[in-house]
């Protein structure tokens, strides 16, 4: 077991109608000026921008707006973010969203504070040394960027995208309707679920089998969003599964189930690579990797994958071939990533073979210039990384 600090510090306003809080909330943590920053027409149509905006005004807050946050979010927004920002003198940004207008906050928030680029934080150059407060009414479980210290970009000159984690861009409220997801199209949905349950994958396995707690804490995050999914995808309008998923989601990436253990992060970076350069729904890369990435590390500490192939995925343990079962584990969650309609390969990914040429370029990008290694619970060189990319392929 790992010496750890847990440290989760969003204040979470959590049911029905609790978007009505905004304005107080927002003035509770300093702010008077807000930037409220969201996606694409859903949050129009809906009518929750329209009235976060009246509240906030109501409240006696100036407001501005900046939509056109995209899935897997844009440099050149946040370059656009931060100049509207510092035009109109903004104290706080407010997303209305999900992760990816989240994170374009987050990195909004750095930049403002920021003398040079805001990408000198994602590359390593520089490390901010403070940024606006952040805060976010989500209407997207998924990403846990709610109450995560994580931010992921893409920067459109060569399709890079990274990710850049700092305790101080950690939002400082988070609101959570589950009503506000009952819209959320299936496939939305599923990648969704898909991502929350990778943030704890990621997590549990690991080579540090000590943490008892923390691995039933997983588990139950894992069977129940497993659970959960098929009741919201058959019936959207179930409030009692969208509000497991919704909470998920955020339990699932605000640190609670990496306590003492050594996380791996592995199949998230080579996903990056893929919605890099293919701009794909980043849950449904994810599946995509998953089970190759698995299947060429298990061996690294199979007893984690009989673990979870028995405790998550209700196979019978067979106890005299532990290969087999571990097996049985992954090819038990790919029927699972097929029944919600999630891809198990990157054809079905992308809906093409990819190239020789293709992989390359992922794995010269996943790799830094092959100068970097992935993951803890087995470390992958660059080579490792082209055989995991064809294996998936």
């Amino acid at each position: 077991m790992k010496d750890f600090t847990y440290y989760a510090p969003t204040e979470v306003v959590f049911g029905k109608q609790s978007e009505e809080k905004v304005a107080g909330l927002v003035k509770k943590y300093g702010g008077h000026k807000v930037m409220v920053h969201y996606g694409g027409q859903s949050a129009l149509r809906s009518g929750l921008l329209d009235k976060v905006i009246n509240l906030l005004n109501e409240g006696g807050l100036d407001v501005v707006t900046l939509g056109g946050v995209v899935p897997n979010p844009r440099l050149s927004k946040v370059r656009e973010g931060i100049k509207l920002c510092l035009e109109k003198k903004v104290d706080f940004v407010l997303a209305v969203g999900g992760g990816s207008v989240i994170d374009s906050a987050k990195a909004i928030a750095y930049g403002v504070c920021y003398d040079g680029d805001v990408w000198d934080f994602y590359v390593g150059k520089a490390q901010p040394e403070r940024c606006l407060p952040v805060a976010s009414v989500l209407t997207i479980p998924a990403a846990g960027s709610e109450m995560s210290e994580a931010s992921v970009i893409t920067n459109e000159d060569g399709d890079v995208k990274l990710g850049y984690s700092n305790d101080i861009s950690r939002p400082k409220f988070a609101i959570m309707n589950p009503e506000r997801t009952f819209t959320l199209p299936p496939y939305q949905t599923a990648a969704g679920v898909t991502d929350m349950m990778m943030h704890t994958m990621e997590r549990y396995f690991s080579h540090d089998d000590d943490m008892i707690l923390t691995d039933n804490i997983a588990e139950a995050i894992l069977r129940t969003m497993k659970e959960e999914v098929f009741v919201a995808l058959k019936n959207p309008t179930d409030y009692r599964s969208r509000a497991q998923i919704m909470w998920g989601g955020s339990v699932a990436h605000n640190g609670l189930t990496g306590c003492g253990l050594s996380d791996d992060w592995a199949t998230h970076q080579l996903e990056h690579e893929l919605s890099g350069l293919f701009d794909v729904t980043h849950g449904a890369g994810l599946s995509a990797i998953w089970s190759s990435w698995a299947r060429f590390v298990m061996n690294e500490n199979l007893s984690r994958f009989v673990r979870f192939a028995v405790h998550v995925m209700g196979v019978e343990n067979d106890f005299t071939d532990p290969e087999t079962t571990a097996i049985k584990g992954i090819e038990a969650m790919e029927r699972f990533y097929h029944a919600i309609g999630m891809p198990t390969n990157i054809h079905e990914l992308i809906g093409r073979d990819i190239t020789d040429d293709e992989i390359k370029e992922m794995v010269r990008k996943c790799s830094r210039n092959y100068t970097i290694s992935l993951g803890r619970f087995k470390e992958l060189s660059s080579d490792d990384m082209e055989t995991i990319y064809k294996m998936a392929r």
